[in-house]
């Protein structure tokens, strides 16, 4: 599973066998049409899975996380994590701590 920052600063989540190659791919325009329209991209996040299956599960999960969320995945902030999933965050409460 990897996510890309693309050039308007927005976050596109994919999944592969070979990060490499699929990431040629979008930077050449031919990964996915939402990225072909907002290219350069920039890799910010990967990490591997055991199956293919468990790979896609994890991707349409965070497809489904909201932008800060996602940004505390990539960040490697797995503490916030609970707590951006809860009603009522607000990112005063989290993102200054270090």
């Amino acid at each position: 599973m990897y996510i890309l920052r693309c050039s308007d600063d927005s976050y596109y989540v994919g999944s592969t066998r070979s990060v490499e190659s699929r990431f040629a791919q979008h930077q050449s325009g031919r990964g996915s049409a939402y990225t072909r329209e907002r290219l350069p991209v920039v890799l910010v996040f990967c990490e591997e899975f055991e199956s293919v299956g468990e790979a896609y599960a994890i991707e349409k999960k965070v497809q489904g996380w909201s932008r800060a969320k996602r940004e505390a995945l990539i960040a490697g902030r797995f503490d916030l994590l609970p707590a951006l999933s809860k009603r009522g965050y607000r990112p005063s409460d989290h993102l200054d701590a270090d």
